[in-house]
């Protein structure tokens, strides 16, 4: 099976693969050889790839993904591995969202802070997923 995660930048994937999981609107699926037509909307989280010599793992944003069993392709608004996160400056970032949440009235601030927290808490799963692996 084949997987093509592209952003609006780049292909951020182009490889063959055994497996993907990714977060879709309705809950997490896997998508595997010969599975049956799909095009379902994703939703921003962690998405894992499995080949035939190791599992990876990417932060997405939201996006969709259309399968027909042989291709599987993901069209996200961003893609990234633990390598271009900046730990400290992630916890950081997901301190502000939360002191904002607490601190702001107007509602375009609030939604800017919690989609901000989601970001950071994914891209925080993202590095102990890594971290855990790497132990």
């Amino acid at each position: 099976m084949h997987l093509k995660i592209i952003t609006p930048r780049k292909i951020v994937i182009d490889e063959d693969i055994k497996s993907v999981t990714m977060p879709s609107a309705e809950g997490e699926i896997t998508v595997l050889p010969h599975h049956s037509r799909l095009l379902s909307v994703l939703n921003e989280g962690i998405i894992t790839i499995r080949n035939e010599k190791e599992e990876h793992h990417l932060a997405i944003g939201g996006g969709y993904v259309e399968t027909d069993g042989t291709d599987v392709t993901v069209l996200v608004s961003r893609a990234y591995n633990q390598t271009e996160i900046d730990e400290q400056l992630t916890l950081k970032a997901m301190e502000e969202a939360k002191k904002m949440l607490k601190e702001v009235k107007d509602v375009t601030q609030r939604l800017e802070a919690a989609a901000l927290l989601r970001r950071s808490i994914i891209d925080i799963k993202l590095i102990k997923r890594h971290k855990k692996k790497v132990s």
